[in-house]
């Protein structure tokens, strides 16, 4: 299991994160943010929330907006704390993605940034979001796209040499993991966000079952 090294290490890299991450977390949350915009009544849960740059962008802009964020690193999670401390409709939680700690069908929009390649089981994570999501609700996803050949570049080299790296999948990998864990994928795109990086950002729904009932 990964996630004891991926809290020890975000722990460790917290202070610096911010400014070592900032062009990168610029391009993609600002993406992510216009390409899949939330209603402002929406309560949104943020899934691996890191330092609460999604969170000040989407605060910036809907103030009242309800959001809960969960990340594993303590130390993460206090400067998005910080970040959002005059916002009473914020909350902040250490907490798994394997486990979350919330009621069934909570939420509106449930929402990950770049941490879909830390994820030790897939499927069991998305199944774990869809639980916390309403059924009308969306689940909103941004990652590295392994299709490019950077992506598959710093893949091979960070399954080598990151103990709490486990890997990026390509679009076509991605949305087969989707549609297994029972979502119905509504858009979906890739896009170069800098010289050094493809993602690709998927919108789904949990698809509903209907039931036909035959007459006697």
């Amino acid at each position: 299991m990964m996630e004891p090294t991926v809290r020890e290490q975000y722990n460790r890299m917290a202070a610096l994160y911010d400014r070592v991450w900032s062009r990168y977390l610029a391009k993609t949350l600002s993406f992510l943010h216009g390409w899949a915009p939330i209603a402002p009544t929406s309560t949104v849960l943020d899934v691996a929330c890191g330092t609460g740059e999604f969170e000040r962008l989407l605060l910036s802009k809907q103030p009242t907006q309800p959001v809960v964020g969960i990340d594993l690193a303590e130390k993460m999670l206090a400067i998005a704390q910080a970040k959002c401390r005059h916002y009473p409709n914020v909350s902040f939680q250490k907490a798994s993605v394997s486990a979350l700690p919330l009621v069934d069908r909570s939420f509106d929009v449930v929402v990950s940034a770049s941490a879909f390649h830390y994820f030790d089981e897939p499927i069991a994570a998305l199944l774990e979001m869809k639980r916390v999501l309403k059924s009308d609700g969306k689940l909103i996803i941004l990652d590295w796209c392994k299709d490019d050949l950077l992506c598959r570049l710093y893949d091979f080299v960070l399954q080598q040499f990151d103990p709490a790296y486990r890997q990026c999948y390509t679009q076509a990998e991605f949305h087969t993991f989707l549609q297994t864990a029972g979502f119905q994928i509504q858009r979906a795109t890739r896009r170069r966000v800098s010289l050094a990086w493809e993602v690709m950002a998927v919108i789904a729904k949990p698809t509903v079952i209907e039931t036909v009932q035959k007459e006697q």
